[in-house]
């Protein structure tokens, strides 16, 4: 894999990740990571200088399986993808708020942070996920206060049926007056789903609703599952 982080979002084809998260409710970018950086990040994880919190699930209900938070500064790698993929982002979310009649948001990260800071937001919200055999993470919205992006990124740092199996991406979308949809994803290493926070638009036959999206992962079979979750919201 060759150029920088941001020379590989340059690249990407945003407009048809726009129409796939408009279309399916979540979009499944290339490869952004080269395995040695998604070594690298792995690494990482037994690191707990590079961190301000470590969550047990199981503790509170949320699965099995451990995740930490980073602290500020960022590692290079996930400052890069959280700053690079905003803008990206931030247009897509501004015509989705644009159709359901919603203020939008900045074009640059560092004014949306300074939102989050403003409503008493300030704790980075990037982490690293685990997962061991059986462990999984119950259906749950990444919400930390009053603000948050209507967008985050899931990247799979691990080889799927390689250093794992099991552990699928999964997402359900109620919709009103209909049971719920269910979305199963599997990705390779490096590449990442982009998924809605929280809800996303749907063009019904007299007007724009909205649905409400929820995400987890099913229980791994076996091996060990390494992911990065990019939140660009600041929590309290």
């Amino acid at each position: 894999m060759t150029g920088s982080i941001q020379q590989r979002l340059r690249s990407v084809n945003w407009e048809q990740l726009a129409e796939s998260l408009w279309n399916d409710g979540y979009a499944l970018t290339p490869a952004l990571l080269s395995a040695s950086e998604c070594g690298e990040l792995v690494k990482l994880y037994e690191e707990n200088s590079n961190f301000r919190s470590r969550i047990i699930m199981a503790r509170l209900g949320f699965g099995r399986g451990e995740y930490k938070y980073f602290k500020y500064p960022l590692p290079r790698i996930v400052a890069e993808l959280r700053k690079g993929a905003y803008p990206r982002l931030a247009a897509i979310a501004n015509h989705w708020a644009k159709e359901i009649g919603v203020p939008g948001f900045p074009t640059s990260h560092a004014s949306f942070l300074k939102i989050c800071k403003k409503a008493g937001q300030h704790k980075p919200t990037p982490l690293l996920l685990k997962y061991e055999v059986g462990d999984y993470n119950c259906l749950h919205q990444d919400l930390y206060g009053e603000v948050a992006f209507p967008f985050q990124m899931t990247f799979f740092l691990s080889r799927s049926e390689t250093d794992y199996s099991g552990g699928e991406f999964v997402l359900v979308e109620q919709r009103p007056r209909m049971q719920s949809r269910v979305m199963v994803v599997t990705a390779q290493q490096g590449q990442a789903v982009i998924f809605p926070t929280r809800h996303r638009p749907v063009r019904g036959t007299r007007e724009v609703y909205k649905t409400n999206l929820r995400h987890g992962v099913s229980p791994l079979r076996s091996g060990i599952r390494l992911t990065l979750g990019i939140i660009f919201h600041d929590a309290k």
